[in-house]
């Protein structure tokens, strides 16, 4: 039987909070997606102005760092021709993404969730979910 460590929803909560806020001061209004360790979604937040498009996009970012444990922008580097990943993204129904913007929420080194985030480019987006994730581990204690 396994024991499992997963984001509850006031974990969630946090970390919107501290991507929003992130948000807010680089004038990006952003899609914020968090999900629990299986890329299932915990919560989402569509800022006012986010664009449409990121809503799926800050979703499969989340599940793409939950479920395969390590950030968007890891896939990135290695999904080019000529990699063994290359076409990782067409995995999954498409839902692997390899967009900066997702990263892995990790606690006691075990990765309880994703938080994925879309609207501005990949950098602001990955900028974003770094602040989300500290507000989160700042918060927790």
């Amino acid at each position: 039987m396994l024991t499992l460590k997963r984001l509850d929803s006031a974990d969630a909560r946090l970390l919107i909070e501290g991507a929003a806020e992130k948000a807010r001061a680089i004038g990006v209004p952003m899609c914020i997606a968090i999900t629990d360790e299986s890329g299932n979604l915990v919560a989402f937040e569509r800022m006012d102005g986010g664009k449409t498009s990121s809503v799926i996009i800050a979703q499969d970012k989340a599940y793409t760092a939950a479920a395969a444990r390590k950030a968007t922008h890891e896939y990135n580097a290695a999904n080019v021709p000529g990699q063994l990943a290359f076409g990782i993204h067409t995995e999954v129904g498409g839902r692997i993404s390899s967009v900066g913007g997702g990263l892995p929420v990790t606690v006691d080194g075990e990765v309880v969730g994703g938080i994925g985030l879309s609207s501005g480019t990949p950098q602001q987006d990955m900028e974003c979910a770094q602040a989300g994730l500290d507000h989160f581990l700042a918060k927790r204690g």
